[in-house]
């Protein structure tokens, strides 16, 4: 229940949104950034504020299946059940994974999340301060409102120049379909709906049939604006990125030959402090001992993030989206009581998706802020919805969370270890059981949903 600070109150008001407006993240891999977008007063999202992640597993592409220590790329909606106050990493938001697409093409795994600790094995971990902001931002937006919220997980920003340099990637078809998702939002900056049939994404679909993830698609169609500017906007990558082909652009390696990555702010204080050993405290929060940065990419991976940056964006249809007429949904706002705690109050908040989560999370116990794992703040808040007119350009800050000290985790950071937690029996990166009787039984009637297990 940690307050959001009055810098990023501030920063919410001068972009001319409120705190408890609707709010979507999105996810780069390859530039090991997260984004937290939020809906300003002309009802369209835009970019509140970039972090840079501390940690992430695997290679660039999706996570296959259980233990592989692949970070999922793809769509996933998040409902209050996912929110998880009680992590073993300080503060825990579960993807969700696997989603409906995933468990269409058979692929496993668990407990996928963004939480605190910078370590991770399949998640995206942020150090300790950062995922507290980034969960009272989440907390604010439902207490406004909204149902749930969307994240997109990429594995680089979808620019031509990134598209040219991954042309040999076995994963190119899957990453084509996300850009048409990445699109959609780049030229309308609205969430985009998301259905999934003959096991691949759909975007803005609308059908009077019901869509089946492992079926074959019924007639549907998207509205013209949005088809219209997502044809034009792929049209032109197409053209930019033969172009960037035809001059030679080099192609990136499939293999990373590292596991993860961590930005590059990240990876130059702990360089600069002779490597991992003891706390590390930057202006974006506070690096852990046990901290295990990725091995050094080679050359020619080396110049990715160089790359990345340097791509400079297309006006045009990115900065003056589609306009789109979008029902907003009403939800019942909530005020949070000051007795009981968050826990259960977020997985009985609303009622929550089944098919997009993939399992279920038990609702969490109300609790006090305190971890016993590790010492710090907890999350801070976000909510409601209005239309009209986007915000270009897509300026990062860092945030400058007051550093903390971090105690070394005996356990490592990540999928599925399912631990079950003392006396609770509360799964590792988990929501735990809540008793009858608590904060959200006794104002919210909905069921209880679970959160994602295999």
């Amino acid at each position: 229940m940690q307050p959001l600070s009055e810098r990023m109150l501030a920063d919410i008001e001068s972009k001319n949104m409120a705190k408890e407006s609707p709010l979507l993240v999105r996810i780069f891999k390859e530039e090991s950034e997260l984004e937290i977008w939020k809906e300003d007063k002309s009802g369209r999202f835009a970019l509140l504020h970039t972090y840079p992640i501390c940690r992430w597993s695997g290679e660039l592409g999706p996570k296959i299946k259980q233990g592989d220590r692949q970070a999922p790329e793809g769509f996933y909606t998040i409902t209050p059940g996912l929110m998880n106050p009680n992590s073993n990493y300080y503060l825990a938001i579960n993807t969700g994974f696997p989603n409906a697409y995933d468990r269409a093409n058979g692929r496993t795994g668990a407990f996928l999340m963004i939480h605190g600790d910078c370590s991770s094995a399949g998640c995206y971990a942020m150090t300790d301060e950062q995922v507290a902001e980034i969960y009272a931002l989440a907390r604010e937006s439902f207490f406004g409102g909204q149902k749930s919220f969307q994240i997109q997980a990429y594995p680089f920003k979808m620019t031509p120049l990134n598209m040219a340099r991954h042309r040999n990637s076995p994963h190119m078809a899957f990453w084509k379909m996300l850009k048409q998702g990445y699109d959609h939002f780049e030229v309308t900056r609205l969430e985009p709906k998301v259905d999934v049939c003959d096991k691949r994404y759909v975007f803005d679909a609308e059908s009077s049939a019901k869509f089946s993830p492992a079926d074959r698609c019924p007639a549907y169609r998207v509205p013209e604006e949005i088809a219209a500017a997502v044809s034009e906007r792929q049209r032109r990558d197409e053209i930019k990125i033969a172009e960037l082909i035809n001059r030679g652009t080099p192609a990136a390696p499939v293999k990373m030959g590292v596991d993860g990555g961590m930005n590059a702010t990240f990876l130059t204080a702990v360089k600069s402090h002779g490597g991992p050993g003891a706390p590390i405290r930057t202006a974006v929060g506070t690096i852990p001992p046990h901290v295990n940065p990725p091995r050094e990419p080679e050359a020619t991976a080396g110049t990715m993030f160089s790359l990345a940056s340097t791509e400079s964006r297309p006006a045009s249809i990115e900065s003056k989206p589609a306009s789109v007429t979008r029902s907003t949904v009403q939800v019942a706002s909530a005020t949070p009581a000051s007795s009981g705690g968050v826990g259960g109050f977020f997985s009985n908040l609303f009622g929550s998706k089944a098919e997009d989560q993939g399992a279920a999370s038990a609702s969490t116990q109300p609790t006090q802020t305190s971890n016993s794992k590790r010492t710090g703040a907890k999350p801070g808040q976000s909510a409601a919805r209005p239309k009209p007119e986007p915000q270009p350009a897509e300026t990062k800050t860092v945030s400058n969370s007051a550093a903390k000290a971090s105690t070394p985790k005996q356990e490592t950071s990540g999928e599925p270890q399912r631990n079950t937690a003392s006396a609770t029996g509360v799964l590792s990166g988990a929501a735990p059981t809540v008793p009858s009787g608590g904060f959200d039984t006794r104002f919210w009637p909905y069921p209880v949903v679970p959160a994602s297990a295999n």
